[in-house]
């Protein structure tokens, strides 16, 4: 794809086949992320249906990329070469074309500079050209062609019967500086375009660069073997060795030692490792050795995840996109009918240099207009504001979040694994019955527990196994969400949950244990209450401490003026003491899931811009309704597949963060389509002539052609800024 009018017919051509839901193409980059129905389309006819258009399917999903970067290095290097060779044939064309016209063999030496420069290095220009004219395309490969072959063809001309014109009073000029130089600064410009362009997708080569080439599998007789990578299989036993990256995700099985995991959690301490702990493909062992099971491998690893949502989001498009894509698209040839009308114009009313001038402005139309500084100005700075959030651990899922977090107005915070750490702990076990009937009772909570995924209840069953209490057999446990749970025991029906779940239920509640919840609550303790049908039997007191980046992240975004609301499930005297701890104002509390998500409309509904901060499954629905999701990475998976941001780390300041490169983000696409549109509005009515009348400034085709091939480069060079702050 040589511009942005090439990226808009790949796409077309992709959806107008049948079995294709969606397609996205990035010029940028060069690739397309295609949704598709394998039953109704496969590659190889995607593939076909390209080639027939003149493109072609380099490298499929699930190939070596090393394969694709070898290809992108053999292009780069032929491009370099075209580029030197037709600079050094050009540059004395254009010496002789300012200084040396009356030389008596001057046309034919620059005929023999400019044949090379136009059939052999730039031949790809007019091969693509006609490829695009066999299916009534155009794209930038057709101006360069016609504006670069119309004046060559006319100089041969010129110089094989220069008789024709001086018999009828012309002088025969001859143009081929124009074609030479033209063909030149182009190539130039474009190598200049692709040096650039491969540094905006540092990030995900640097991502690429985490993984191992090679790893030790362990035989069942003790036998080690270093083995590719890609061999792989789960199930596996491997050996990591100090100081090597970790291949796959897996689970230690043997030995002991402290991974960085910093390049995934973006916390910068070391992480003890020993036998039941997880592993993370990417991470760096650090000074002892250990021997893991392979659990994930090949694209299921959170590394591999991360590199294709990276990838994908980069290949996404901004909704100013869209515009930019509609004018890209009958831009080629709106400029070819503007060089046309250049051209009758001053043929009608030139006077004596009526054809010379006429011609002149024609080529440099055609020259000047550039859609690639156009198809670049968004996608550019996606990627590179997509790769700095990567790197920074920010991954975001689409251009749409990236380009809508700048103007969140309201931010809703999710308390238990947002606020506060997300590891709750039990502090007290406060009983109604007798010390002889607790264990009893103890074995049926510890029953009821183990079979909860809610963190609390995961917090109550820790601290009774501590106890070593044996558990029994419950029967019909049933979840009621946001509330708690029932379950049966010898025919008696047991709940645990929330106060309001409690008096649901008619439970009656004694004076002392009312005094006991208070003074847990005074204590910002979480409690939760277990009953029978009719009567309380314990109350629980649960901790979870505040995490240390809460304040500083609240304070941040009260500062950028985004107001800051907390949501909890949790009772109101602890949500308000939590609250205050951090400086948050806005408190909402006892929210079932529903509630958060019907919040979240009601802001809406007034104008908010709002962003939504969860880590759970009970946040999915709100983190699905806001404008801006954000998960924090060591939450649910659901709440991660969920949301459109995901903060990899713990830790809260990264939001502002979030929001900040957002920001500057769409602060570059501004500036780049700014400059883009500028250039093409000044710079095509200057070539057509229109100074001319003023002060008699006709714009040469060799300055045009180097503005064209600056035009682009300085619209990346201004993308690749972001890579800086």
């Amino acid at each position: 794809m040589s511009c942005a009018s090439c990226a808009i017919s790949v796409e077309s051509t992709l959806l107008a086949q049948k079995g294709i839901v969606h397609a996205t193409v990035n010029f940028a980059n060069a690739s397309a992320l295609v949704e598709f129905s394998p039953s109704q389309i496969s590659l190889q006819q995607m593939k076909n249906a390209l080639q027939g258009v003149g493109y072609d399917i380099l490298i499929e999903e699930g190939e070596d990329e090393e394969e694709s970067e070898k290809i992108k290095l053999s292009e780069y290097k032929e491009l370099r070469i075209k580029a030197i060779c037709s600079s050094i044939l050009a540059f004395p064309v254009m010496v002789i074309g300012m200084f040396f016209m009356n030389l008596t063999w001057a046309n034919w030496i620059m005929f023999a500079f400019t044949s090379p420069v136009l059939c052999w290095f730039g031949r790809s220009f007019f091969i693509h050209a006609w490829k695009q004219a066999l299916h009534g395309k155009a794209n930038m490969d057709t101006l360069v062609a016609i504006s670069t072959g119309i004046a060559y063809l006319f100089s041969v001309w010129n110089t094989v019967d220069p008789s024709f014109w001086l018999s009828r009073g012309f002088h025969p000029h001859v143009y081929y500086e124009a074609s030479s130089v033209v063909i030149a600064f182009i190539l130039l410009g474009k190598l200049l375009e692709e040096r650039a362009k491969t540094t905006t997708s540092f990030a995900i080569k640097k991502l690429i660069g985490l993984q191992p080439k090679t790893v030790i599998r362990i035989a069942h007789d003790g036998a080690e073997t270093e083995i590719p990578i890609t061999l792989v299989m789960v199930g596996d036993r491997l050996l990591v060795k100090p100081g090597d990256k970790i291949p796959v995700d897996g689970v230690v099985f043997g030995g002991a030692s402290y991974v960085d995991e910093s390049m995934i959690s973006g916390e910068p301490v070391a992480v003890e490792k020993t036998v039941g702990k997880e592993v993370f493909a990417g991470t760096i062992n650090q000074r002892g050795s250990f021997q893991f099971t392979a659990v994930k491998v090949g694209g299921d690893t959170l590394l591999a995840q991360i590199i294709r949502m990276v990838q994908e989001a980069q290949g996404s498009k901004a909704p100013v996109q869209k515009l930019v894509d509609k004018i890209a698209g009958i831009f080629v040839p709106v400029v070819l009918c503007i060089s046309l009308l250049s051209f009758g114009i001053w043929l009608f009313i030139g006077g004596e240099q009526a054809l010379p001038h006429a011609f002149i402005s024609m080529v440099t139309v055609l020259v000047i207009a550039c859609p690639c500084a156009l198809g670049l100005a968004t996608p550019t700075a996606i990627m590179v504001g997509i790769g700095k959030g990567a790197e920074k651990g920010i991954l975001i899922k689409d251009a749409q979040s990236l380009e809508q977090a700048q103007k969140i107005n309201v931010i809703l915070l999710d308390k238990t694994g947002t606020i506060t750490e997300g590891k709750p702990e039990v502090t007290d076990l406060w009983f109604v019955a007798s010390i002889a009937e607790q264990k009893a009772l103890k074995q049926i909570l510890l029953a009821i527990e183990s079979q909860s995924e809610h963190p609390l209840a995961e917090a109550v069953y820790r601290k009774l196994k501590e106890e070593e209490i044996a558990p029994v057999v419950v029967m019909k446990m049933e979840s009621i969400t946001g509330k708690g749970v029932r379950a049966s025991y010898n025919n008696v029906n047991y709940l645990i949950g929330s106060a309001a779940f409690m008096t649901e239920n008619g439970v009656f509640i004694t004076e002392e244990a009312k005094n006991q919840v208070k003074k847990f609550l005074l204590e910002a303790k979480t409690v939760v209450y277990y009953s029978t049908d009719s009567l309380l039997l314990s109350v629980i007191a649960i901790t979870d401490k505040i995490k240390q980046s809460s304040k500083d992240a609240v304070r941040h975004l009260q500062q950028e003026g985004i107001a800051v609301y907390m949501l909890t499930g949790d009772n109101p005297t602890t949500a308000q003491i939590v609250a205050k701890l951090v400086g948050i104002n806005e408190i909402r509390s006892e929210m079932l899931p529903s509630h958060k998500a019907e919040f979240v409309r009601e802001l809406q509904k007034k104008g908010k811009v709002v962003a939504m901060v969860g880590d759970g499954i009970n946040d999915s629905e709100a983190l699905a309704q806001a404008d801006v999701s954000i998960a924090m990475g060591k939450g649910s998976d659901i709440a991660m597949d969920v949301a459109k941001m995901t903060i990899i780390s713990s830790d809260l300041n990264v939001i502002p963060e979030a929001i900040k490169l957002s920001r500057l983000t769409v602060k570059t696409i501004r500036q780049n389509l700014f400059w883009a549109f500028i250039y093409n509005i000044i710079g095509i009515p200057i070539a057509a002539g229109i100074l001319y009348p003023i002060n008699g400034f006709l714009l040469n085709p060799m300055i045009a052609s180097a503005a064209m091939a600056l035009s682009s480069v300085s619209v990346v060079a201004n993308s690749l800024r972001l890579r800086r702050v």
